[in-house]
């Protein structure tokens, strides 16, 4: 018998009808990843990290599932794929700056059980996820508080 792991997955997006979009996105992590636990409020943000006419509709979700990290990590940005995202954030040149882009769904790996990754396609816990308020405030609404440590 395979191992259940606890995730913590963060959602958002900024184009089209973004309430059926974090909707969708829950559906196909239901489907394909496992079963939701816990799902957060929907969080109207505004960008970050560059500029946009478009606001941010953001959520978390906890998820039991059965995949490895590097399975899960798949899963997510396949999910994206076929929801249409087309662009993900890039890496430019030596300063390791980040440029991002409008996107009809993000979902990023917040938290997996206990597990410290630092890969170059993978870093859990999320190592952004204690700048952004889009991220913890809709963790903090489904995380018990003693265990969110930075």
């Amino acid at each position: 018998m395979l191992k259940v792991h606890t995730v913590y997955l963060s959602l958002g997006t900024n184009l089209g009808d973004k309430e059926h979009n974090l909707l969708s996105a829950i559906t196909e992590i239901e489907r394909r990843i496992g079963p939701v636990r816990a799902q957060s409020a929907f969080l109207s943000t505004e960008p970050w990290g560059f500029e946009s006419e478009n606001t941010f509709l953001n959520a978390a979700v906890c998820v039991e599932t059965e995949l490895s990290p590097n399975a899960l990590l798949r899963v997510t940005q396949q999910i994206e794929r076929d929801m249409g995202r087309t662009e993900k954030s890039t890496i430019n040149g030596q300063q390791s700056t980040v440029t991002y882009h409008d996107r009809i769904i993000d979902i990023d790996i917040l938290l997996y059980d206990d597990l410290h990754i630092n890969t170059p396609k993978l870093t859990i816990p999320h190592p952004h996820m204690y700048e952004r308020d889009f991220v913890l405030i809709p963790l903090r609404e489904i995380l018990p508080q003693k265990e969110l440590k930075q």
